[in-house]
């Protein structure tokens, strides 16, 4: 579900998940293995800052900004 909740929101905003794995400073793939492994509490703050949302909204799908 965090990674449907990202994909929906870079989609919307335009960008790859790729590129807010470099702006953000994690390893290629990384947001991609959150469709079956749970990220870091730190990395998933930093995907939120990085796309303008909260970290709930990124767990739960909703308060997208």
């Amino acid at each position: 579900m965090i990674y449907e909740n990202i994909q929906k929101i870079t989609k919307e905003k335009g960008i790859s998940i790729g590129l807010v794995e470099r702006e953000c400073n994690l390893a290629n793939g990384t947001i991609g293995k959150w469709k079956e492994v749970a990220p870091s509490a730190i990395n998933l703050l930093k995907v939120a800052k990085y796309l303008g949302t909260t970290v709930d909204s990124l767990l739960h799908g909703v308060g997208d900004k």
